[in-house]
């Protein structure tokens, strides 16, 4: 299936931490060695998301310490496979967009469902984070394809912030699951969690809003239609 007629969408990264997180990777895809390909980056970030979420339901200190090195090791596979391909003007744009976005969506779910597991945040709360998250995640793979624009972050926040946010987290759960709030005790993952899925909810609907109107005024009704 030859890539000819197709046309990459046009990626928005415009997180805080991008434009140094860029040339970060860009340094580090020079320095690898020939044999490395972004195949093999691409398991090491699902395997090292998948042993992120047995350490957080493992949960004692040491394990949620290990927790923070493999969220790293994610980092580096997810962040850098793309690169590397660039880089190396080995593009596979439709594979890659395929097996990111598959692979995202497994990462996630290894990491609260290891934190649920553990105990570490209520299945409810575990629960409607992932909904939340999985529907920004369609938002995004149905806006790639209809409007062409490919937006990795959101108000200035990607993925590499989220993962800072997840081991500072890992580094609050070695001494103690909660946190005291107006006099009582809440899973400190209750909090950021809920948290999230609101601000997940809000630019989910957000962005839906804003591609539905713009798709709109591209393919009008007919005026005699709208009339």
């Amino acid at each position: 299936m030859a890539n000819s007629s197709y046309t990459e969408a046009r990626r928005v990264h415009d997180s805080f931490l991008a434009g140094m997180e860029k040339r970060c990777l860009i340094w580090m895809a020079g320095g690898l060695p020939a044999w490395v390909n972004s195949d093999h980056l691409t398991v090491l970030a699902g395997v090292s998301m998948l042993g992120a979420g047995l350490c957080y339901w493992i949960g004692t200190p040491a394990a949620l310490l290990i927790s923070i090195g493999l969220l790293a090791l994610n980092w580096f596979g997810d962040s850098l496979d793309g690169t590397l391909a660039r880089v190396r003007h080995h593009e596979r744009p439709r594979y890659g967009f395929y097996v990111d976005h598959v692979l995202d969506a497994l990462c996630m779910l290894f990491v609260f469902g290891g934190l649920i597991l553990g105990g570490h945040i209520s299945f409810a709360v575990g629960a409607g984070f992932l909904v939340a998250y999985y529907l920004l995640l369609n938002e995004i793979a149905l806006a790639t394809h209809a409007v062409g624009v490919f937006r990795i972050s959101f108000w200035k926040f990607g993925p590499t912030e989220l993962r800072i946010l997840l081991a500072l987290g890992s580094i609050r759960l070695t001494h103690s699951d909660f946190v005291r709030l107006g006099g009582h005790d809440y899973r400190l993952f209750d909090i950021g969690g809920a948290i999230g899925i609101i601000a997940l909810v809000v630019t989910f609907i957000t962005s839906a809003l804003v591609n539905t109107r713009m798709l709109y005024a591209a393919e009008p009704l007919p005026q005699h239609l709208a009339r």
